[in-house]
């Protein structure tokens, strides 16, 4: 009995790969056009299309900080189109401490608007956008309260290069004080489909040390007919109060709901 029981339980994980491949194919088939923008912390003044979703996942994330690894697997933002212009964001992550405790962290809710089209949406001009919400209570001991996001986007583009400029302030979950935030993308198309990327990023807690860190890494678009990006990083801490190093590897794809329904 022992013995069936197991099998069926090989056999319904089978299943469940089998079904997440299937739906990950089908994403990749039927995707509308989505723009892949994992590995930052920073974001750029773009959003999905009406009833569009846009799913990224990060499927493997290290984190290593005073010689002990920490892993978050996964990390997932999904972003939908509510509007033109306007779209709603909810992201969280998993993460498994090298004390081998498992927590829920950074859960938010952020609605994002274009204000200004720019370049990103094939627009003469800087494009600038808002993005704001609540950061919820995460299961981490010490980050178990609200807290608050607000920030302005700018993107540009200058010759071959993409850049895209943060700015703005938050409420901590742990110690509910301000905070202010800040960062800069730049993006390099180096060859078809494949963008070579970096980002600076920090943040500022009113009564804490400043929080840098550097990020290079790659964004692969395989097949040019079809909206699905994989991407890799590595990133590495300035200042205390981020890991030391961070090596990241994800994907990002996107449907149309009214699609589901065909």
């Amino acid at each position: 009995m022992v013995l069936e029981h197991g099998a069926d339980r090989r056999h319904a994980h089978r299943r469940r790969r089998a079904a997440a491949a299937t739906f990950l194919l089908w994403c990749a088939v039927g995707a509308t056009s989505a723009w892949g923008y994992r590995p930052f912390v920073s974001t750029d003044a773009a959003v999905a299309d009406p009833k569009e979703v846009e799913i990224e996942v990060g499927y493997f994330t290290l984190e290593r900080e005073k010689d002990e690894n920490a892993f978050i697997i996964p990390r997932v933002v999904v972003n939908y189109g509510l509007l033109k212009n306007w779209e709603a964001v909810a992201e969280f992550a998993v993460k498994r401490s090298p004390d081998a405790e498992v927590n829920v962290i950074d859960p938010a809710l952020f609605v994002k608007g274009v204000l200004k089209e720019g370049a990103l949406q094939d627009k003469e001009g800087f494009g600038i956008a808002v993005e704001a919400g609540p950061l919820l209570p995460s299961t981490e001991k010490g980050e178990r309260r609200f807290g608050f996001e607000g920030i302005g986007i700018v993107s540009d583009k200058l010759g071959p290069f993409m850049f895209h400029l943060n700015g703005g302030l938050g409420i901590q979950r742990s110690t509910g004080d301000l905070v202010g935030i800040w960062g800069l993308i730049g993006e390099l198309p180096v060859a078809s489909g494949v963008r070579v990327v970096a980002e600076v990023n920090g943040e500022k807690p009113r009564r804490e040390d400043q929080r840098n860190s550097v990020l290079l890494g790659a964004i692969w678009q395989p097949w040019s007919s079809k909206n699905i990006w994989f991407d890799a990083g590595v990133r590495r801490g300035l200042s205390a109060g981020v890991a030391d190093w961070q090596f990241t590897l994800g994907l990002t794809f996107g449907f149309s709901v009214s699609s589901l329904n065909r």
